[in-house]
């Protein structure tokens, strides 16, 4: 159908369409700054039922639709005023493509026969946003607006995920009718000068291009595209895992991605990586992944295990300066990577074997590769432990009641004891979350939340909010320290 002349579809104004669109793909809260460019998008989220959450910064909205990523497995989304309203959001959004975070950033706008013109807040927003996000896509009519929106929920998620931004300009958002009055459109035959009659004639066509050939129905959602590992690289790594005497496994954010709406996977990628009987570090989103005190978990001296390994597996894990850009690999050991991103594998550290896909599906893969009983690994295993239970003996020592203050070890060691079954942990700040990474144990999958790779502090109140509204009933524990609340 080209187009639809029906009072009830002009009545779906490009607000009403924008809520729809996240309504169909199960987005749960909307997070904004109330600002009068983006209004109509607000009113008609409420009125669907999604809940718009209004925080005092535009940073901790897009903050919090982070974690509701993280968690939910559905990519958050914030709606932002313009100008400052978007501006506002740029640390938040870099943190989120750098910790690749699947999220939408919807940016109001001038009006498009405004632009450029010295309208109020009217900034080139694309220029601002594009080296920040994965993609970004300036609305320009009404019929455009759930085409994009859908093209941005699959690219937010496909491949190595991150935050796209689209921009909406006002008289997008609003009825025809109304844009009409706002532009002071009038009848042909009203103006009486010359210049009055072309003018008009001028804003009735801009605005007749805006309204125009709007479909009654919205277009199908576009399907979410990930690599998937290749069958004969995933069976070169089954093999050199099966030949090893000390390997070591690394897994990171990545191999828990969709986990939080896929019933059953998290359980499954744990399960995979029991079969494969590895000592393994967890870190980002993973942590949590084996619960508190699994037998396979380590948490100290990493380099100390790196230098001694004779295969080290990446899920997920770039060779970075939390890697100490793959200077501690021993010299002889075989690295098999395995990452969503092409960049990501190669990063500082070519591996002998680079696998292009989903870690968490690679993982799973792998334990269903593994031929019969495992390969017997006590000695190597005993090793890791005994280093990490020596680790623990000097953290009780250091973590002794001080004679002044309170000592960082001693605080974060009382709060893991005084930590519920059902907690999520929120990490912001520099040294104080770093040390809490390897004191608190998260106790099961996806209870952890820290900024990553960028390093953002004041993350923590964003954070905390999605992960409150996402999970009511858990406690959320922020962890602030050097610099993040003060």
């Amino acid at each position: 159908m080209q187009t639809d002349t029906s009072q009830a579809n002009s009545d779906r104004h490009g607000g009403m369409r924008v809520a729809e669109i996240l309504k169909r793909h199960g987005v749960p809260f909307l997070f904004t700054l109330c600002g009068g460019h983006i209004s109509p998008i607000l009113v008609a989220c409420k009125r669907l039922g999604i809940r718009v959450v209004d925080v005092r910064h535009e940073a901790t909205a897009v903050f919090a639709a982070d974690a509701v990523s993280r968690l939910s497995g559905v990519p958050g989304v914030a709606a932002v005023t313009a100008g400052p309203g978007l501006t506002n959001t740029v640390t938040a959004v870099k943190n989120a493509q750098l910790a690749q975070s699947p999220l939408i950033v919807l940016g109001g706008a001038t009006a498009t026969v405004l632009k450029g013109r010295g309208s109020l807040q009217d900034i080139d927003q694309y220029a601002l946003m594009r080296p920040h996000v994965k993609w970004a896509a300036l609305v320009k009519r009404v019929r455009d607006i759930a085409p994009v929106l859908e093209r941005a929920f699959a690219l937010a998620q496909s491949g190595v995920p991150g935050p796209v931004f689209v921009e909406l300009p006002i008289d997008l958002l609003y009825p025809r009718a109304l844009v009409a009055r706002l532009y002071g459109v009038q009848p042909a035959a009203a103006p009486r000068s010359m210049k009055g009659r072309v003018l008009n004639w001028y804003l009735a066509r801009h605005l007749e291009r805006l309204f125009a050939r709007i479909p009654a129905a919205d277009p199908p959602a576009r399907p979410v595209s990930v690599a998937v590992p290749g069958a004969r690289a995933l069976r070169r790594a089954a093999a050199w895992l099966e030949g090893s005497e000390r390997p070591l496994l690394l897994i990171g954010s990545q191999a828990t991605l969709h986990a939080a709406d896929q019933p059953g996977r998290i359980a499954s990628v744990r399960a995979a990586v029991e079969r494969l009987g590895v000592p393994v570090y967890l870190s980002g989103m993973a942590r949590g992944l084996l619960g508190r005190n699994h037998p396979l978990l380590l948490r100290h001296r990493r380099r100390e295990a790196l230098k001694g390994a004779d295969l080290i597996l990446l899920a997920g894990v770039p060779a970075d300066f939390r890697l100490n850009y793959g200077r501690d690999f021993a010299a002889a050991a075989r690295v098999v990577s395995v990452n969503r991103s092409a960049a990501d594998l190669t990063k500082n550290r070519r591996p002998e074997l680079g696998i292009r896909g989903d870690p968490g599906s690679a993982l799973l893969a792998l334990a269903a590769l593994q031929a019969g009983e495992r390969r017997p690994r006590a000695d190597w295993l005993r090793a890791r432990r005994d280093q990490d239970a020596e680790r623990e003996r000097e953290i009780d020592a250091q973590a002794a009641p001080p004679e002044h203050g309170v000592h960082p070890l001693r605080l974060l060691r009382r709060l893991d004891d005084a930590l519920a079954e059902d907690s999520v942990i929120v990490g912001d700040g520099g040294d104080f979350v770093a040390t809490a990474s390897y004191t608190v144990k998260p106790r099961g999958p996806l209870c952890w939340l820290d900024p990553g790779v960028f390093g953002t502090l004041g993350s923590g109140a964003g954070f905390a909010l999605g992960a409150k509204l996402c999970r009511p009933s858990a406690e959320v524990w922020i962890l602030y320290g050097d610099g993040s609340v003060g």
